[in-house]
C-alpha cells in the first residue's frame, strides 16, 4: 500500500521507547556481547591435543578414570583448577572428572607414558568480562534508572534541579469577593491591588508607584490563602501559588534557584500574583541564628527573594507578591521594609457579624432547616476561625445524613460546636454511679460559679457525658462576643471558675478527687501570669518578669528574667492568692448549697442541662431564700441587629 504522506510506517511508541531508553539498549547489547564471547571462547581450545570436533564428552567418577589410566585406554590427560580431562586411545571420547588431591597421580601418568599438561579453565577475556564491565554495566544501569526516576518525581533533570514547575500551581481562580465573608478590613485594604492590576496606566501616569508586596498576617484558619485568590479572581490575572517550605531542599542553592524561576515564569504571564503561603519557613529573621550558625539553605532562598523583589519592575506588566504568615514576628526585618512588602493586612478571627456572614456562606450548598437561627450558632462560636466554622456546617450535615434527615437542623449545629469545642461524645465510656455523682458536683461547682461571679463567661452547657479523650464531664461556657482584653477582675473571675469544681467536691462530698488537675494548672498559670506579664500585682509592680518571645532560639516559649529571691516571693503570692480565691468560692457554694443540690439531681438524671436550665435554678433559688440576684451582674445576651 502506498503511503501517500510520504511518512515513515511502523510504530511510533516502539521508535519512541528506544529513543528514551538508549542506556537500556545498551546495556542488552552488552549483555549478548559477553554470553556470546563467552561460549565463543569457552569451546575445545582447553586441551594440549588437537581434536576433531566429533568426539562425545562423557562426565565420570575420579575413581573410574583412574581405572582407564591404569587400564591403557588414555591416551592424553589436561589437568585444570578443578577438573581433569581425558581422551581415550581411539579419540572417541572425551572423559572429565572432578580433581581429587592425588600425589600419585602424576607418577601413574608416567609409568603410562602418557602425555599430560595443564590448561586454563575458562578465557581471560569472559573473566574479565564478568569480573570487572558487567558489574560495571550493572552499576551505571541502576544509577541511571534512579536519575531518570528522580528527574520524573522532582520535574527537573539532574543539572535542573531547581526548577519550580512541579512546586508551582498556576490558575485564574474563580473566587471573587463575594465568596470571602468574615474578613471586611482586610478585603477594603485589598481591593485596591485589583485596581493596580487592571488599570496599571491610571497610577503610572501621576508617578505612582504600584506595591510590589503585601503580607497577609493572622492566626490559622482565617482565610488568608482564600483572600489572596479572591484578589487573583476580581482581577482576571494567573495566580501563581507556593509554599515557602518548597524551597527549601537539602542542597544549597536549589531554593534560590527555584525562587529565580518561580519569578521568571510570573514575569512571563504578568500582570500576575505570586503567593507565597508559609513565608515564614524562609523568610526567618537571619540575626535569631545566633551563635548556633545559620542555614545557608534558607538563608541563600532569602537573599535571593529580596532580590527578586528588588529587581522585577511593575511599570508596564505589574507582578504583586502577596503572602501568608502567622508568625509575623519571627520574619527578616529586610523583608518586612517598605519596597518589598510595603504592607501588611490583618485578617483575624471573625466577629459577630463575621461569624454569621462565614456561616451563610458555607450554608449555600447544604440544605438547612428553615428553623434554623445562625446567630444563636454564632453567639456559641465566638473565637473560632472561618475554616472551623466551615468545619462545623460539614460535620453537621455529616450528623444529619447518619440521622436520614432531609434538612440540617438546629440541634445537629449544637452538636457539631459541642464537637468541635469539647471532642466526641463517649456515650461507649461507662463510669459508675460514684464516679458519676462526683463528676456531677464537680461540673454543677464550675456552672454556680460562672453565673454567680462578675466578669465570667456564662453557661451554654452543663454535661456529664464523657467526651474527648479524657474529660468525664464538661462545662461548655462561651463569651456573647470576641475579647481583646482582659481586665483584673475578669482574670480573676477565670480562676474563680476554674476552682469551682474542686471547691464543689470538698463541700458537698467531703473529699477531694484528681478530677481537678487541668483546672489547678490553668488556674495557676493566670495567676502567674498576672504577676510576670501583666503587671496585676504589688509584688512586681510594673516590672515585667516574663517575656513571650516567638523566635527560632525559643521556639515560642517565654523567657524568665527575675532572681531567685522574686521567684520565692512570686510562688509564695500565687499559692496565697490561689488559697484566698478557692475560700471565697467555697463560701459561694455554701451559700447556694440548694441550688446546687437542685442542679445536681436534675443533672444527674438528665445528663445534660442548658445553660438557661442553670440560671432558672439560681434564679427560683434566690427568690426563694429573698436573697439578692447575683445574676444580675451579668450582661445580657445580644439580640440579633444589636
Amino acid at each position: 500500500m502506498n503511503n501517500p504522506n510520504n511518512k515513515p510506517t511502523g510504530n511510533p511508541q516502539n521508535n519512541n521507547f528506544f529513543n528514551k531508553n538508549p542506556i537500556l539498549i545498551f546495556a542488552i547489547f552488552a549483555v549478548v556481547m559477553v554470553v556470546i564471547f563467552k561460549s565463543f571462547f569457552d569451546g575445545g581450545s582447553s586441551f594440549t591435543g588437537n581434536l576433531n570436533g566429533s568426539e562425545s564428552s562423557k562426565t565420570i567418577a575420579y575413581s573410574e578414570l583412574k581405572k582407564l589410566i591404569e587400564s591403557g585406554q588414555i591416551n592424553q590427560v589436561s589437568i585444570g583448577q578443578s577438573t581433569i580431562k581425558a581422551v581415550s586411545t581411539s579419540h572417541n571420547t572425551v572423559y572429565s572428572a572432578k580433581k581429587v588431591n592425588d600425589p600419585d597421580l602424576i607418577a601413574l601418568l608416567d609409568s603410562k607414558n602418557i602425555a599430560y599438561g595443564a590448561y586454563t579453565e575458562g578465557n581471560w577475556l569472559t573473566d574479565l568480562l564478568f569480573s570487572w564491565v558487567l558489574p560495571v554495566f550493572i552499576f551505571f544501569g541502576i544509577w541511571m534508572f534512579l536519575a531518570s526516576r528522580m528527574q520524573k518525581n522532582m520535574g527537573s533533570s539532574i543539572l535542573g534541579i531547581g526548577s519550580s514547575k512541579k512546586l508551582v500551581n498556576s490558575e485564574k481562580p474563580k473566587i471573587k469577593f463575594g465568596d470571602v465573608a468574615g474578613v471586611e478590613e482586610a478585603k477594603e485594604e485589598v481591593k485596591e491591588l485589583v485596581d493596580f492590576l487592571k488599570f496599571p496606566e491610571r497610577y503610572i501616569k501621576l508617578g505612582a508607584k504600584i506595591p510590589k508586596g503585601l503580607l497577609l498576617v493572622g492566626p490559622p484558619g482565617t482565610g488568608k490563602t482564600l483572600l489572596a485568590k479572591a484578589v487573583a479572581g476580581e482581577a482576571d490575572v494567573p495566580f501563581f501559588s507556593v509554599s515557602g517550605s518548597s524551597f527549601i531542599e537539602m542542597f544549597v542553592g536549589v531554593g534560590a534557584s527555584r525562587v529565580r524561576d518561580l519569578f521568571e515564569n510570573a514575569k512571563k504571564e504578568a500582570p500576575a500574583i505570586v503567593f507565597i503561603d508559609e513565608i515564614d519557613a524562609i523568610g526567618k529573621s537571619r540575626a535569631a541564628n545566633g551563635i548556633m550558625g545559620g542555614n545557608d539553605e534558607r538563608e541563600q532562598t532569602l537573599n535571593q527573594l529580596l532580590a527578586e523583589m528588588d529587581g522585577f519592575g511593575t511599570e508596564s506588566s505589574p507582578v504583586i507578591v502577596l503572602a501568608a504568615t502567622n508568625r509575623p514576628e519571627v520574619l527578616d526585618a529586610a523583608l518586612l521594609r517598605p519596597g518589598r512588602f510595603d504592607r501588611q493586612v490583618l485578617v483575624d478571627k471573625p466577629d459577630f457579624k463575621g461569624r454569621c456572614d462565614i456561616l451563610k456562606v458555607h450554608m449555600k450548598d447544604v440544605k438547612i432547616s428553615p428553623k434554623v437561627k445562625v446567630e444563636d450558632i454564632a453567639r456559641l462560636t465566638a473565637g473560632l476561625a472561618g475554616a472551623d466554622l466551615a468545619n462545623i456546617i460539614n460535620e453537621a450535615a455529616l450528623l444529619a445524613g447518619r440521622d436520614s434527615k432531609k434538612y440540617v437542623e438546629q440541634n445537629d449545629l449544637v452538636e457539631a460546636v459541642e464537637r468541635a469545642i469539647a471532642g466526641l461524645e463517649k456515650k461507649s465510656r461507662r463510669i459508675n454511679d460514684k464516679e458519676k455523682k462526683i463528676v456531677t458536683y464537680h461540673e454543677c461547682g464550675h456552672a454556680l460559679i460562672a453565673e454567680t461571679t462578675k466578669g465570667a463567661k456564662r453557661v451554654s452547657k452543663v454535661s456529664v457525658i464523657p467526651r474527648g479523650l479524657a474529660a468525664l464531664g464538661y462545662t461548655l461556657n462561651t463569651p456573647e462576643e470576641n475579647k481583646f482584653l482582659m481586665q483584673k477582675h475578669e482574670l480573676i473571675a477565670e480562676v474563680d471558675v476554674l476552682l469551682g469544681g474542686r471547691a464543689a467536691e470538698e463541700v458537698f462530698i467531703g473529699e477531694i478527687s484528681t478530677g481537678a488537675s487541668n483546672d489547678l494548672e490553668r488556674a495557676t498559670d493566670i495567676i502567674k501570669a498576672m504577676i510576670s506579664m501583666y503587671g496585676m500585682s504589688e509584688i512586681a509592680g510594673l516590672m515585667v518578669l516574663e517575656k513571650q518571645r516567638n523566635t527560632f532560639l525559643t521556639g515560642g516559649q517565654s523567657i524568665k528574667d527575675y532572681s531567685e529571691k522574686m521567684a520565692e516571693s512570686l510562688d509564695n503570692y500565687v499559692k496565697e492568692t490561689l488559697d484566698e480565691r478557692y475560700k471565697e468560692v467555697k463560701a459561694t457554694l455554701s451559700e447556694y448549697r440548694g441550688a446546687i443540690e437542685t442542679m445536681v439531681s436534675a443533672l444527674y438524671e438528665e445528663e445534660t442541662i442548658e445553660g438557661a436550665r442553670v440560671r432558672e435554678i439560681i434564679q427560683h433559688y434566690e427568690e426563694e431564700n429573698q436573697m439578692p440576684s447575683r445574676l444580675q451582674a451579668l450582661p445580657e445576651v445580644k439580640k440579633e441587629g444589636q
